[in-house]
């Protein structure tokens, strides 16, 4: 159970086989991090005990005539010497050997006194999510309940024996948003690395000062956890000559843009396990796996609400999960959402309800026809860890999408009809059909629905006893196979393929904002009634499927 094993070689050091075994158990403990190893050479010179010169030299080649020069065992104990002796530690040739012990005390009180961070209870595919990297300031990108702090802990307990200091400052968030802010993280900074010594900061900016002033010339290690805004890092760490040579900065966040703006150049994106990491974590049947998608929290949430029920209780929770959401998980993916402005934040719930899985181009199509931002949108989406680019589609996590439908749900839980958006067939069924069983719809169905701006009706055949009167704000109406319609003027994309369209002839005149026409196979459309496009008035009409060719903009 050590954490620190000294190793004093002196002259006669290698002419020991227990001393060389010993040495050789010791480098393998250290390779692994089990270790912490400080060499002390005495009255000797490490490229000694490396290259195997004078007395070690001699002591190796009497192992080498004893054993053989092929021996395994000889070359074990060669690779641990040359490992040990390029270790940092402490030279002694002449002087005083009391003050060579206090040196040593205090260097190890130093690092005795650090405790590990604690990880997690069952830590899975951390290695291969922990690489080295020798860049000044390293950014750990992801979603929320990735893994980006269980990663940035790991590194930490993995690493900070190297450093002159070492501070973790966690939730930095939540922490900048208390009455201390910036200034008492600034206070715990310098405290924890200048050990034992306390500053007083009376400010941000007087913090910075100390800051740079008194760890410009030390080597130190720093995480700085759940960032998410700029003036955070601009009093924490603003730039890489704040701190000594071979310094390390870690800053985990949420949003990549954020990490690229303070010129942090290598950031790592944390991507979610997969099936094999996650079988270790949680040996769970592939539902309870495809409910979790490789989300380690959602894994360890899912793992400890099953852990001992019986397989019906089994069936039942997963059957529950995959309607309603854990609120455990839910908060932590939240507050993704919750950082976003109105355009992303309405952005984000078009594409949860609607648009996973479609084409980036069709959706900024239909979003931009209804005010929104959408180029910019998706952008900040994607840096935020909310939503992905996968060859031209946009994707996101199941858990994602299922947090941004139960937003909405949560709009009116008791009364799909006012809520802003509907995509279930059952909710949709229960407020716009009159007659449920020959479904039916009602003519004045949208009648209080007046600022309803997009309409998608899916591969629902509908009849009706007249013409629906769609709401006037209305921009985007996809419904094949619709009934008779009569339109809104704001429209600026008709997709009504196979629908029971007749006649457009003084209407589509007013429709000064259209952009998309799909009339194909509308076979009740009388094409001799279609009013021809005039280029003055229909200049931004960019596609027109379904009428004559002579009728097309």
């Amino acid at each position: 159970e050590s954490r620190i094993a000294i190793i004093i070689f002196s002259e006669d050091y290698a002419s020991s086989r227990w001393c060389l075994e010993e040495l050789a158990t010791i480098m393998e403990c250290e390779a692994r991090k089990e270790l912490i190893v400080l060499p002390v050479f005495y009255k000797v010179e490490p490229r000694e005990v490396r290259e195997g010169r004078e007395a070690y030299g001699r002591a190796m080649a009497k192992h080498e005539f004893k054993f053989g020069k092929d021996s395994e065992t000889v070359k074990r104990w060669k690779k641990a010497l040359f490992d040990a002796g390029n270790l940092s530690g402490w030279d002694f040739n002449d002087g005083d050997e009391a003050e060579l012990i206090q040196r040593i005390v205090k260097d190890v009180s130093s690092r005795l006194g650090r405790r590990p961070l604690h990880v997690a209870d069952h830590p899975v595919g951390i290695d291969s999510r922990s690489d080295d990297d020798d860049v000044l300031m390293i950014g750990i990108w992801g979603l929320g309940g990735i893994g980006k702090t269980t990663i940035a802990k790991a590194i930490y307990n993995a690493i900070e024996s190297q450093f002159q200091g070492c501070s973790f400052l966690a939730q930095v968030k939540e922490t900048a948003n208390k009455s201390s802010g910036l200034v008492g993280m600034q206070e715990t900074l310098l405290s924890e690395i200048l050990s034992p010594r306390h500053l007083t900061v009376n400010s941000v900016d007087g913090g910075i000062s100390l800051i740079r002033e008194r760890l410009c010339r030390k080597k130190v290690l720093l995480v700085l956890d759940d960032v998410d805004q700029l003036d955070q890092l601009k009093a924490l760490a603003g730039g890489g000559d704040w701190f000594g040579k071979g310094s390390r900065i870690f800053v985990t966040s949420r949003d990549k843009h954020l990490l690229n703006s303070h010129d942090i150049k290598c950031v790592h994106e944390v991507k979610t396990l997969d099936n094999d990491e996650a079988l270790d974590l949680f040996d769970l049947i592939d539902r309870a796996l495809h409910y979790a998608s490789g989300l380690p929290l959602a894994l360890e949430v899912l793992g400890s609400f099953l852990y001992g029920r019986n397989e019906p209780a089994w069936e039942s929770a997963l059957r529950k999960l995959s309607r309603s959401f854990d609120k455990g998980i839910d908060r932590v993916l939240k507050i993704s959402f919750d950082g976003l402005d109105d355009n992303e934040r309405e952005i984000f719930l078009d594409i949860a309800c609607f648009f996973k899985g479609e084409r980036i181009e069709y959706i900024k199509e239909v979003l931009d026809g209804l005010e929104r931002e959408t180029t910019i949108g998706i952008d900040i989406l994607i840096e935020r860890s909310l939503i992905r680019n996968e060859h031209g589609t946009l994707q996101m996590h199941d858990l994602v999408q299922l947090m941004g439908k139960n937003i909405v749900k949560q709009e009116c839980p008791n009364n799909p009809g006012k809520r802003s958006r509907l995509w279930l067939f059952e909710d949709v069924r229960d407020i716009l059909w009159e007659d449920t069983v020959k479904i039916t719809i009602k003519v004045d169905a949208f009648r209080n629905m007046k600022m309803l701006k997009m309409l998608i009706l899916p591969e629902v055949h509908i009849s009706s006893e007249g013409p629906v009167r769609l709401p006037n704000n209305l921009r985007w109406l996809e419904w094949p196979n619709a009934p008779l319609l009569e339109f809104g003027s704001k429209l600026i994309g008709i997709d009504v393929p196979r629908s029971h369209i007749r006649d457009l002839e003084g209407k589509i005149k007013h429709f000064r904002n259209l952009k998309y026409i799909n009339f194909s196979q509308c076979k009740s459309l009388i094409s001799t009634r279609i009013p021809r496009f005039v280029e003055g008035k229909y200049g931004s009409c960019v596609v027109v499927r379904g009428a004559p060719e002579d009728e097309k903009c």
